[in-house]
């Protein structure tokens, strides 16, 4: 099932730059977390804070990456998001990184982020009720 795809821009800071003059590859994975946190309140209308308050948390578990062109100093950069897939603790999420002028991919790749309960910090089955109200955005 295609689901909706939500964008967040963003700029490029001088701290974010790396000896060779480009956004450091650790940077992409900060620039995807921060346009999921913005789009899971903004469009999604489930804050993350609505997680914490349940009790729940994301834990990163896999992030691969695919890097097309550099990203520079001051380039504005779009990150685009969208769910993939559910597998009982994991949504698998899909991401492409924009330069925004030209409108050119830099990086796309996907991550898998896993469900966890804050007290134990143990995998827990993602509640049906949060995958409904996720994939209610579908294209």
């Amino acid at each position: 099932m295609p689901y909706k795809r939500f964008e967040t821009e963003l700029i490029v800071r001088p701290d974010d730059i790396d000896m060779n003059n480009h956004l450091h590859g650790s940077k992409y994975l900060d620039y995807v977390l921060a346009a999921r946190y913005d789009q899971m309140g903004r469009c999604y209308g489930m804050p993350m804070e609505e997680f914490l308050k349940k009790g729940m948390n994301w834990y990163q578990k896999v992030f691969h990456i695919e890097f097309k062109r550099e990203i520079n100093l001051s380039d504005r950069v779009i990150v685009q998001t969208w769910l993939d897939s559910f597998d009982r603790a994991d949504v698998k999420v899909g991401f492409r990184i924009f330069k925004k002028e030209p409108r050119k991919v830099a990086a796309e790749g996907y991550f898998i982020s896993t469900m966890i309960d804050i007290k134990t910090g143990r995998a827990v089955a993602i509640p049906q009720e949060i995958i409904e109200h996720y994939t209610q955005f579908t294209e």
